[in-house]
């Protein structure tokens, strides 16, 4: 534990001229934020944390407020040297008094951070199994004549905001805008009439492609999305299901995928997920729940 008085650790809100230092922070406790996802991150929501005396980012934990009454939280770290002394409590402290109390707040948890969570008034509701893939195995999968699935363009937005919605939970547009323009490919699915019934993105990271949100009509759709948004790269994937999608876990193991995390969902201020219509097969990423 570092022994700097407490009071030089200022608590506030970070900027873009932060984003370097948060990388750094990040990388030291092992996960692989980059440039592009922490700025994805900012222009969605917030970021609040600690700074020491010398100005070193030390804390940090974010929360993505959502279009009415649904906020995420995530990357909730602490430097090594600090940890003991209650700075990931009360940045997300910080994060949950930024939205109003009506607001149900989730996150998906690590094991070290669940006690400080229920802390907080936390409950677990759910799982998210977290698969990754060192080579995925190509499938021939052959499309169903029904549907079609092409690259999205702008006219696209408002149909995949509904569609998100209805499977996520809560609209998110100001999110989906800055993750597709952060992402290298999304896919959309259309049926006979034109009408988009699914789509899936692949977010390019500095370890892995990261597959998701994948929202689809069936676990075939959706394992036809990862299948497409999976072809032809050459380095690990990642992708986080939620519990209820065994289908699509199937097919992700025959793919080359191995499951190797559960951690929580859980939420504040409810004592269920919102509702959703089961067609989300893949979440963003853990900090946008």
């Amino acid at each position: 534990m570092h022994t700097d008085n407490k009071s030089v650790l200022e608590l506030m809100q970070f900027d873009e001229y932060d984003v370097l230092e948060l990388i750094e922070l990040s990388a030291s406790v092992g996960w692989d934020y980059d440039e592009h996802e922490i700025r994805t991150v900012m222009s969605s929501g917030k970021i609040f944390g600690h700074k020491n005396a010398v100005g070193k980012i030390v804390s940090s934990a974010a929360i993505i407020p959502y279009d009415t009454d649904l906020a995420s939280i995530g990357m909730v770290i602490v430097n090594k040297e600090y940890r003991g002394l209650g700075l990931g409590k009360k940045a997300t402290q910080k994060c949950i008094d930024s939205v109003s109390k009506e607001t149900s707040i989730m996150l998906i948890s690590t094991e070290d951070g669940k006690p400080l969570y229920e802390n907080l008034g936390f409950i677990t509701v759910d799982y998210i199994h977290k698969y990754l893939s060192d080579s995925y195995i190509q499938t021939k999968m052959s499309i169903n004549q029904e549907i079609t699935l092409g690259k999205y363009s702008e006219n696209d937005f408002n149909e995949i905001v509904e569609l998100d919605s209805a499977a996520f939970g809560d609209k998110r547009r100001k999110f989906l805008l800055n993750r597709i323009e952060q992402s290298k490919l999304c896919l959309v699915v259309r049926n006979q009439k034109g009408k988009i019934i699914g789509y899936g993105l692949s977010i390019l990271g500095p370890i892995n492609l990261i597959l998701g949100p994948i929202v689809a009509p069936n676990p075939q759709t959706a394992a036809l999305i990862v299948d497409e948004l999976a072809l032809n790269h050459q380095g690990k994937l990642r992708i986080d299901v939620p519990s209820s999608n065994k289908e699509l876990m199937f097919f992700l193991q025959k793919s080359g995928f191995i499951k190797v995390s559960e951690p929580p969902i859980m939420i504040k201020n409810s004592v269920n997920m919102p509702y959703r219509n089961k067609e989300l097969f893949a979440i963003a990423a853990q900090i946008f729940g």
